[in-house]
Order: C-alpha cells, then sequence, then structure tokens
C-alpha cells in the first residue's frame, strides 16, 4: 500500500484539493485498494473546519468526488505512517521540516516538483483563484502518480 499525505498551510483549500483529485485519478486507474491517501495542515488555524466552499465548488464543477474533511494538523507520527508527504509552497516546506524535524527517508517533497516545471501552488486562500490552484494541482497529481507507478507501486 502507498500511502500519501498531502499538506499545506490550514489544510482547508490545497491539500484536500490534491487528496480528492488524487484519489480520483488512482480510482479511474482502478487502483484505490493500493492507495491511501490524506491531507494535513503545519499550522492549527483551521483544525476542525471542513473544506473551502472555494475548494468544494471548484471539484463539484469539475465532478470530482469529495467526502466529508475535516483540517488536522500533521503530526511526527505521520513521517512513519506515509510514504510520500507532499507540500504545496516552500513555506509549508519549512514548517513541515520544523514539525518532523528531520527527513532522512527523503519522503518530503513539493507537489510541482512531479511536474515539468516545479514551482510553488499559490494559495487561493489569498489569491481567490481556485481555477489556478485546480490546474496546477492536476498537474502535480498526475506528475506524482506516474512517478509513483513509474517505480513500480
Amino acid at each position: 500500500m502507498i500511502k500519501v499525505l498531502f499538506v499545506c498551510h490550514g489544510n482547508i483549500c490545497r491539500s484536500p484539493m490534491a487528496e480528492f483529485v488524487f484519489a480520483d485519478m488512482v480510482n479511474k486507474k482502478g487502483l484505490s485498494n493500493q492507495f491511501h491517501i490524506d491531507s494535513a495542515a503545519t499550522s492549527t488555524e483551521e483544525t476542525g473546519n471542513g473544506v473551502h466552499y472555494g475548494t468544494r465548488n471548484k471539484l463539484r464543477q469539475e465532478g470530482i468526488p469529495m467526502w466529508d474533511h475535516r483540517a488536522r494538523q500533521m503530526t511526527r507520527k505521520d513521517y512513519e505512517k506515509f510514504d510520500y508527504i507532499i507540500g504545496m509552497d516552500q513555506w509549508n516546506l519549512r514548517n513541515m521540516h520544523r514539525i518532523l524535524k528531520n527527513d532522512p527517508e527523503g519522503k518530503t517533497h513539493l507537489l510541482l516538483e512531479y511536474s515539468d516545471h516545479p514551482r510553488d501552488i499559490a494559495d487561493p486562500w489569498y489569491t481567490g483563484n481556485f481555477d489556478l490552484t485546480y490546474e496546477d494541482v492536476v498537474e502535480g497529481c498526475r506528475g506524482l502518480l506516474d512517478h509513483i507507478l513509474d517505480q513500480g507501486l
């Protein structure tokens, strides 16, 4: 079983969007039983809150299935649980390393490291642009899934 954790600042916009998009991609390939996919925050600001309405609206518009998700902060224990711990931007990555203390197995990456154009994914909480965030998340999730499948699952 491949375990993937998507991480952003509050766990209400980008990381749940990536969780649902990636789960949909995996499901469409018939691989759902081979993956455990989750998301978390680096902060406690949104703990217990549901997915942002902008993310929900965009995913609904794209036909991406969603389920009840409540924001949670990642913990050091997540390092043992997950094979891939994927942040959305450099700030997330710095905070992930602060929480995890170190990354001896090289599990932490930015989502768009798995694309042809590595970059940060802008936070739609600030930009209001959920369309652009969705496009970046899809690009990164495709690249990540291809990477995992290339590794031999």
